[in-house]
């Protein structure tokens, strides 16, 4: 394990520990990421919450606790921060749905495509009332226990078919406002500048690595 200030990334799925990789390069931040299976923790929080950022609240908590459980109390737990989120897309045509279930409507979804199941529901619905947006809340949580948190909004509609190969989840299908692009047609720099997701990470991050730098500058004085 690196020594210094780490980032575990509270989530199982590669597709957002990708995500959050990419954002964190793009906007020059420098910190090693660790995913759970890196430091073998199995954890499924139940995400019961009745907002996003309760969700992502849980997540963090838990991973957070399941850091400091961990046998030995290994030194660099104690410099490793904790960082997870919760998504979904809210279709206004379908009362808002999937929203904060978004993920669990994929799973449920023929072949666990949650795209075409959105694009069945909306068959006949008119280009005007096709509106949605993507929302995202991001909650980091300190070596000490402080908390930080976040969202992000994009607005958009849901198109008529899939296109595009820079994403997942719902990416193809949803076209953000002033473009005729779908989300997952974007290249990836002009992707995170805009997305729900990068949104939300970039409004974290002059607090959390306000945070990170001063663990880093009280670890190396510590080993020094």
């Amino acid at each position: 394990m690196n020594e210094g200030p780490s980032l575990l990334i509270a989530s199982n799925n590669k597709h957002k520990h990708a995500e959050i990789s990419q954002i964190l390069t793009i906007e020059g931040r420098k910190i090693s990421l660790i995913t759970p299976a890196d430091i073998g923790i199995s954890l499924e929080p139940i995400e019961n919450a009745l907002t996003y950022l309760g969700n992502a609240q849980i997540k963090a908590r838990a991973f957070h606790a399941a850091l400091k459980a961990m046998p030995g109390s290994v030194d660099w737990v104690h410099t490793t921060f904790v960082l997870a989120d919760d998504s979904g897309i809210e279709v206004d045509a379908l009362g808002g749905r999937p929203g904060l279930l978004s993920a669990r409507y994929a799973t449920g979804a023929p072949l666990q495509d949650g795209c075409a199941a959105i694009l069945k529901e909306l068959l006949g619905v008119a280009p005007h009332d096709r509106t949605a947006r993507f929302r995202a809340a991001i909650v980091a949580i300190a070596p000490s226990g402080a908390g930080f948190a976040s969202e992000g909004v994009v607005e958009g509609e849901i198109a008529t078919e899939k296109r595009g190969a820079n994403g997942f989840g719902y990416d193809p299908i949803f076209r953000p406002v002033g473009s005729n692009l779908h989300l997952a047609e974007f290249e990836t720099a002009e992707k995170h500048r805009i997305s729900h997701r990068g949104i939300a990470i970039r409004n974290l991050l002059p607090s959390l690595f306000e945070s990170i730098n001063k663990v880093k500058f009280t670890h190396e004085h510590q080993t020094n």
